[in-house]
């Protein structure tokens, strides 16, 4: 059976249990093996540049030693993939990258919740290497903790009006743009009116398009 290992690169179980409930209406029978793993070197959550680098070679360890058929890095800012594909001959995938490919096929112009306001710098450079970042209409931060965004009820109404707003200034798709999020997806979208993307499922979605192609 082929094999997808989801690299959640911060330590928390919490988060890694929250992408594994995303990811799970994709296994099927006869489909791959979805196998989620923590990160234990990594830090609670990706907030910083510094945490961003930190990552980096204990993903590319991790990559070394788990054998898989492809592996999706599960943080919306990408750490590490260009180090990760160099890692090893099998399809790396970042989920950010993968949420705005689904983004620009479902809308002309898109918006992003970041989880804190240091998360833009991140995303803005991925998507300059995507030659996307004007059809960005706007990205909000919320400048939470991953422990309120995992908390089921304690930033729910910030991510509505963060959601809200992005519709108002012309996303007709919405990016999460932090894996704590997923649990979120659909109050978001109906609050809304448009299309949210949950950054996971959408990495989840291309590496098995590319093992089963």
């Amino acid at each position: 059976m082929a094999r997808i290992l989801v690299i959640n690169p911060n330590c928390s179980h919490a988060c890694s249990a929250g992408i594994d409930a995303a990811i799970a209406p994709f296994r099927f029978p006869g489909g791959p093996m979805l196998e989620v793993a923590t990160l234990a070197e990594g830090p609670p959550a990706i907030y910083s540049w510094r945490d961003w680098h930190a990552v980096v070679e204990p993903i590319c360890r991790l990559i070394s030693r788990a054998s898989a058929d492809a592996y999706v890095i599960a943080c919306a800012s990408d750490p590490g993939i260009e180090a990760a594909r160099a890692t090893t001959d099998r399809p790396v995938f970042g989920v950010f990258r993968s949420a705005i490919a689904a983004a620009v096929a479902r809308a002309e112009r898109f918006g992003v919740i970041a989880i804190v306001e240091a998360s833009k710098a991140r995303h803005r450079l991925a998507l300059r290497a995507m030659g996307l970042e004007d059809r960005l209409a706007a990205e909000v931060a919320l400048n939470v903790t991953m422990d309120e965004l995992l908390d089921p009820d304690l930033a729910r109404t910030r991510l509505i009006e963060a959601g809200r707003s992005l519709a108002s200034a012309g996303a007709g798709a919405i990016v999460l743009g932090c894996t704590g999020m997923a649990h979120h997806r659909a109050a978001i979208a109906e609050a809304a009116g448009v299309p949210v993307i949950e950054p996971c499922q959408a990495g989840v979605l291309v590496a098995i398009g590319a093992i089963e192609g």
